[in-house]
């Protein structure tokens, strides 16, 4: 222990020394008396021992119930969220996405699972005052080729798409530079990617984004309906090492998942997960144990032509509009939202409902 950082009397520090006191621990775990015996020390001077230390152990203030839920929490990783690039989705997702954590996005084909992802990978490199992490991603494909041309696009509109941020930071900063792409065939690779290669980046402050599309592409393929006691054990170790990864370096993981249709009525009462409609995620209650946040995304059958009122870009013909759904989340209730996919990116369309 480094008596240099402790406030005391050199007569203290003496007397603690020859009692072969060598640890702050040792003194917080001693009572008065006790620590009187042994320091041979008079009742005042243990006392402010014993206050002066743990003013050194105590680095966080107490909080109460009312500061947390103000947001008033001296804790910045339990505020801090990183923004999906759109205001109107950071207002239906508190602020966007938890910095610890896993978040799955689901839904069928052509939702815009990717087009979200590849957002974040963007939003992440943004300063911290903008909702960014100052850090890149880690892009793990398991399905398709990653969409490199649909990302530089992205990039190249950044500015359009991200009119919050002065645009001479948005230039300077090396978007495609600080995202990481890695295409793994088979459940074993996958693992040995998360155990051994995202730690160094993580360790280096390189990345402090994980997104995995999609998860239930290995899984569905190498675990058959006999394998399911094996599937489960898998999963559940999946999302330990996701988890310990999210936690030790506070950096959200985006898992991307499918959905199946339910079997039967009886089927989709007893595991609707949540959902409205005959479909279900991928991979069973295992995988949703997992998960601190779902997001459903689906296609809607309306179309939106034109522009938003107050806002200055226009939509191609015919632009599909989608639905992000919350289906569950520990800080908020179940609602929802609209979006559009336009060439700068996911746009919120200002309407919300529960």
């Amino acid at each position: 222990m480094d008596w240099a950082q402790l406030d005391l009397n050199p007569k203290v520090v003496a007397a603690a020394r020859r009692a072969n006191i060598q640890s702050i621990k040792e003194i917080l775990c001693l009572s008065g008396p006790d620590l009187q015996r042994l320091t041979k020390l008079s009742s005042s001077d243990v006392r402010y021992l014993h206050k002066t230390v743990a003013a050194v152990v105590k680095n966080d203030p107490v909080v109460t119930a009312l500061q947390m839920y103000n947001e008033e929490c001296p804790f910045p990783t339990q505020n801090r969220k990183l923004s999906m690039g759109c205001p109107v989705l950071d207002l239906l997702l508190g602020g966007g996405i938890p910095l610890m954590g896993i978040t799955e996005i689901v839904g069928e084909s052509s939702a815009g699972k990717t087009q979200i992802c590849m957002q974040l990978c963007l939003s992440v490199q943004f300063p911290r005052s903008y909702g960014g992490q100052e850090a890149g991603a880690v892009y793990i494909c398991t399905e398709d080729t990653f969409p490199n041309k649909r990302l530089q696009q992205l990039i190249a509109l950044q500015s359009m798409l991200r009119a919050d941020v002065p645009a001479d930071i948005v230039n300077d900063i090396k978007f495609g530079n600080n995202i990481f792409i890695e295409h793994v065939a088979d459940v074993e690779s996958l693992n040995r990617c998360i155990s051994k290669r995202l730690p160094i980046l993580l360790s280096r402050g390189l990345i402090r984004l994980v997104v995995i599309d999609s998860v239930a592409a290995l899984f569905r393929c190498e675990f058959g309906a006999s394998d399911s006691i094996a599937k489960a054990r898998c999963l559940q170790k999946f999302g330990a090492m996701l988890h310990h990864l999210s936690h030790r370096f506070s950096s959200p993981i985006i898992c991307v998942n499918q959905i199946t249709d339910a079997i039967s009525d009886s089927h989709l009462a007893q595991s609707d997960f949540g959902l409205s409609g005959k479909v279900l995620p991928a991979l069973g209650l295992t995988w949703s144990n997992q998960l601190l946040m779902r997001l459903m995304v689906s296609r809607t059958q309306f179309c939106v032509e034109g522009a938003f009122p107050g806002d200055e870009y226009a939509l191609s013909s015919g632009t599909v509009q989608r639905r992000m759904e919350i289906i569950f989340a520990p800080h908020l209730p179940q609602s929802f939202c609209n979006y559009i996919i336009c060439k700068e990116g996911v746009r919120g369309v200002k309407e919300t409902g529960i």
